[in-house]
């Protein structure tokens, strides 16, 4: 079901113990059951409508707040989530509700030391979309750097560095000014950036994400959160 793109694999297990997945049929209530590549799966309306209501926030994430579970006494990410650090131009038509914090989890990494957009989705299906292997997803990023780029460097920022023994794929690395380089990456390496500029002699000492496909941070303030809205997609 998740490789057919219909859900993720942890939607699948839930939508199965809940009966509502068919196979030639018959409901299918055993987790990990066999079928035949050419078989028939139906999913009941019941789980779409669950699947429907799941939501997906955006974080404008301070330095400081890890992405995903508390480490070394930084706080995750999520707890910005609550209703006083909603942005005030949210114009989502959604509530804010307690549930919507249940199963909620970062699609990606934002280093702790890292500020601009994270997601965090309640939805396997954006997870799946944003950080599956086969994803090409472009994040753009404004990084702040001192050293000297040279133009042999420029060429092996944008291709020809590899990080723990794998090519990295081609990068777009443009001067956005004199003291800050535009990234776009199709991937997200631990510390990527980082570690590309070191490679070629920067230091960076400002990185953040302002955008993921096609949704921009835009001008939601550092430290609150809003809706994805119905419109809107990566």
């Amino acid at each position: 079901m998740s490789e057919l793109g219909i859900c993720s694999r942890r939607e699948a297990d839930e939508w199965i113990v809940n009966g509502w997945v068919r196979v030639d049929g018959e409901v299918v209530s055993t987790l990990g059951a066999r079928i035949s590549p050419d078989a028939r799966i139906e999913i009941d309306p019941e789980a779409r409508r669950h699947q429907a209501g799941r939501v997906t926030v955006l974080v404008n994430k301070p330095i400081g707040y890890v992405s995903g579970q508390a480490e070394d006494g930084y706080e995750p990410a999520i707890v910005l989530v609550r209703p006083e650090n909603r942005w005030a131009e949210d114009h989502a038509p959604l509530r804010f509700q307690p549930v919507h914090l249940r199963g909620l989890a970062p699609a990606g990494r934002l280093d702790i030391d890292s500020t601009g957009m994270l997601v965090l989705t309640q939805d396997g299906r954006v997870a799946r979309h944003l950080i599956g292997e086969d994803s090409r997803i472009e994040k753009e990023y404004l990084v702040r750097v001192t050293g000297t780029l040279t133009a042999d460097g420029m060429r092996l920022l944008q291709h020809g560095l590899a990080l723990d023994g794998r090519q990295l794929r081609p990068a777009r690395v443009s001067w956005q000014n004199e003291h800050q380089l535009r990234f776009l990456l199709r991937e997200g390496r631990k510390r990527q950036i980082r570690r590309m500029c070191e490679l070629v002699g920067l230091q960076v000492i400002g990185l953040k994400r302002v955008r993921i496909g096609s949704v921009a941070l835009g001008a939601l303030p550092i430290g609150q959160w809003r809706y994805l809205r119905p419109d809107e997609k990566f």
